[in-house]
């Protein structure tokens, strides 16, 4: 098909109110009863076009994105999205009516269809007619969630329906499910709500037993059996048990001996020397070594060290509990319009010889505020740790603040710079807990208003104003309107109320209708 111009397009969307729809072929013989029909393909839309194009899309869902919506919560929208192109053939202009002026009346006819979809798609089914085939478009009401029926007592709610609980568990009234029957107990019938007690048992049998033949106990630390449950044997001279259940016994190494039988500990092991915490005993050359990188020892007298959780380490080997297993990587969020920075195992105590380094970009137009709600490092290593945020790497470029010390008094400033380099440095002294530091850009234009606002002694003189700056949530609402101020209207009064100190609230007013009314 030979064309002159690009083809005509139109884009139309519609909504269909607490329903899906669906795309099917059409059944034959079925009634039109008026409903509108958009053509296309070798169907001529108007005297002087044919449609060579018609795309069809269903999007459903219960909030549009970005936007506020009056829907209910948990109502779905549908959108139904059609895509017209229509072209223009050469053999239909004439003298009275050029390429423009069949461009103009093709707009107006899909227009026009458009407009009569409009007006009867909320109430009406409509169908496609496109390549010989028709296919209709229908509302498809949400299927309503199947009701849980109330089982009976004994039984719990599993995969679509009620099942009582199997033999070795019993009915939990308040938990409203099955659970195993403790140690010390068993259960031989199905939907039972309470276990029997095993006859004669210290109350450390198997968890779940089904059956009273598996009542017997297990072995107690300094015991064992072949199968860990009683009759159990004292562990011999020279080894040792600590858990409970176990089929043998640990052997004290090195030639060394236990003073007793049923010896449940390593520490009953006759060791040449006693080692401390963060040490243990090496059979092998029969004294202490201090524990490794990554793991710690809290207890005297243990031949053994814990690997530290995780991706976790420690400073220095020889540590002595889990708190000194601490996370090196640096934390933190950094987004165009907000974020934060953190110290590395915050809230833990950070690691010694870490450095960190963050680069803070705002989009074009954008400056930076910061808050630091409260900050830990400790001054009595002579400023070992250090916290710097100047324009960039160099010594000399213009810094907007740095710290060596605790300050547990908030404090708002902007960025003297358009960047932000911020580096973090620890020595191999002391530790302390660190910082979590968030960030905001805002709109240049306001930036006047900004310094106003965190220049005033105002924000900080008041109880209630620092417990502001130290609260999250709060934060995170005051960062998300400076960040997008349209953001401001979704928050009503009653929950500003609510969140905010009226004082407080006074405070922001004032400054904000002073900036925005001066002349007022």
């Amino acid at each position: 098909l030979e064309t002159l111009a690009p083809p005509v397009k139109q884009r139309a969307s519609f909504k269909i109110k607490d329903a899906k729809c669906h795309l099917h072929p059409r059944i034959k013989g079925k009634q039109d009863s008026g409903r509108p029909i958009i053509t296309g393909g070798a169907f001529p839309c108007t005297d002087n076009c044919q449609v060579t194009f018609v795309n069809l899309k269903c999007d459903s869902s219960k909030k549009a994105k970005g936007r506020r919506t009056r829907n209910p919560p948990g109502k779905e929208v549908t959108r139904i999205t059609l895509d017209f192109e229509a072209e223009i053939r050469k053999e239909d202009i004439t003298g009275s009516c050029n390429i423009n002026c069949l461009r103009q009346k093709m707009e107006k006819k899909l227009k026009s269809a458009i407009k009569t979809l409009k007006k009867s798609i909320n109430q009406q089914r409509f169908h496609i007619r496109f390549s010989g085939t028709e296919y209709e478009v229908a509302k498809k009401l949400a299927k309503a969630p199947e009701k849980q029926e109330a089982c009976n007592i004994g039984q719990e709610w599993v995969d679509g329906k009620c099942v009582s609980c199997s033999s070795g568990s019993f009915y939990h009234g308040q938990q409203e499910k099955c659970v195993p029957c403790p140690a010390g107990t068993y259960q031989e019938k199905d939907g039972q709500l309470s276990c029997d007690l095993c006859p004669g048992t210290d109350g450390q049998g198997p968890t779940g037993a089904s059956n009273i033949s598996v009542c017997t106990g297990q072995c107690s630390p300094g015991h064992y059996s072949s199968d860990g449950f009683q009759p159990c044997q004292l562990c011999s001279r020279g080894t040792y048990q600590p858990e409970l259940g176990r089929t043998l016994c640990f052997q004290c190494g090195g030639g060394l001996m236990t003073k007793h039988e049923g010896a449940s500990s390593f520490q009953d092991c006759d060791t040449k020397v006693q080692c401390s915490p963060g040490h243990y005993y090496n059979t092998t050359v029969h004294r202490c070594i201090r524990c490794a990188l990554g793991t710690y020892q809290p207890e005297f007298r243990q031949n053994y060290c814990i690997a530290c959780p995780g991706n976790t380490t420690t400073d220095f080997d020889g540590s002595t509990t889990v708190r000194q297993c601490k996370n090196r990587q640096c934390g933190g969020e950094l987004g165009e319009y907000t974020g934060y920075i953190e110290s590395p195992n915050y809230p833990g105590n950070y690691p010694a010889n870490v450095e960190c380094t963050w680069n803070i970009n705002p989009p074009p137009k954008r400056k930076i505020l910061i808050v630091v709600p409260e900050i830990f490092l400790p001054i009595e290593d002579d400023c070992g740790d250090v916290l710097v945020m100047r324009k960039n790497s160099l010594p000399t470029s213009i810094t907007t603040y740095e710290t060596c010390q605790t300050y547990e008094r908030p404090i708002a400033f902007t960025a003297r710079s358009r960047k932000l380099w911020v580096n973090f440095k620890t020595n191999e002294a002391n530790g302390a807990k660190g910082f979590q530091i968030p960030y905001v850009t805002y709109d240049e234009d306001y930036e006047q208003l900004v310094e106003d606002i965190v220049r005033d002694g105002r924000l900080y003189a008041s109880e209630n104003h620092q417990e502001i700056l130290k609260d999250k949530k709060l934060i995170k609402a005051l960062f998300d309107v400076l960040a997008h101020p349209q953001n401001y209207f979704k928050y009503t009064a009653q929950e500003s109320n609510e969140m905010l100190p009226r004082s407080f609230i006074k405070l922001l007013r004032s400054k904000v209708s002073s900036f925005l009314r001066p002349y007022k």
